[in-house]
C-alpha cells in the first residue's frame, strides 16, 4: 500500500481508530495495526499464519514499544477466528481484512460470509467497520450476511471496501 493510499485510508477510518479496538487480520508484518496505534487505538489484535512473518511482526511491535497494546493470534484465520473472537473481552471497533490478493480472488463469498464475516459481525461494535482490501479484479457482493458494502475507494489496482451495518450507510 502506498503512503498516499494509507493516509487516505486512515483519513476515512480515523473515528473508528481513536480509543478503539482494532483487528488486523491477514496482518503480515502489522503495518495497518501498528499505524492504528499511532492514530490512538487502545488495543490491536493481529492475526497471521506464516511463522517467519510473525517473527518480523513481533520485532516490529518491539521496535514500536507497544507490546502492551498488542495481541497476536497465530494460525489459520478461517479455522480459528471464532475461537479467537470468543476470547476477546470486548467488541471490535475496526477490522482490517487484508487477505493476499490471489487468495481473495478465489474466495467464495457465501462461504466466507459464514466462516468469517458472520463471526466478525457478532463481535463488531454496532457502529463498527470492516475494511476489506483487495485488487480491482476481485468481485465482491453487496451484502455479507447482516453486513453491507458501504463504500469503495480505488487506488490504482487496489480497492478499499468499507463494510458495516446498514445503519452506517451515508
Amino acid at each position: 500500500m502506498t503512503a498516499m493510499a494509507k493516509k487516505s485510508l486512515f483519513g476515512m477510518v480515523a473515528p473508528w481508530v481513536a480509543d478503539g479496538v482494532v483487528l488486523d487480520l491477514y496482518c503480515g508484518t502489522g503495518t495497518l495495526g501498528l499505524e492504528s496505534i499511532s492514530y490512538g487505538a487502545k488495543q490491536v489484535y493481529f492475526a497471521e499464519r506464516d511463522k517467519r512473518v510473525i517473527e518480523r511482526l513481533e520485532k516490529n511491535i518491539d521496535l514500536c514499544h507497544c507490546a502492551d497494546q498488542c495481541n497476536l493470534w497465530a494460525g489459520n484465520l478461517e479455522a480459528r477466528i471464532g475461537y479467537w473472537l470468543e476470547a476477546m473481552e470486548t467488541k471490535a471497533d475496526l477490522v482490517f481484512l487484508d487477505p493476499p490478493f490471489p487468495a481473495a480472488r478465489q474466495w467464495n463469498f457465501d462461504r466466507m460470509t459464514e466462516k468469517l464475516f458472520a463471526p466478525l459481525a457478532e463481535h463488531l461494535d454496532e457502529q463498527g467497520l470492516i475494511v476489506l482490501r483487495t485488487d480491482d479484479s476481485t468481485t465482491v457482493p453487496e451484502t455479507f450476511g447482516e453486513l453491507v458494502l458501504l463504500r469503495e475507494k480505488h487506488f490504482g489496482q487496489m480497492v478499499i471496501r468499507l463494510i458495516g451495518r446498514e445503519s452506517l450507510r451515508d
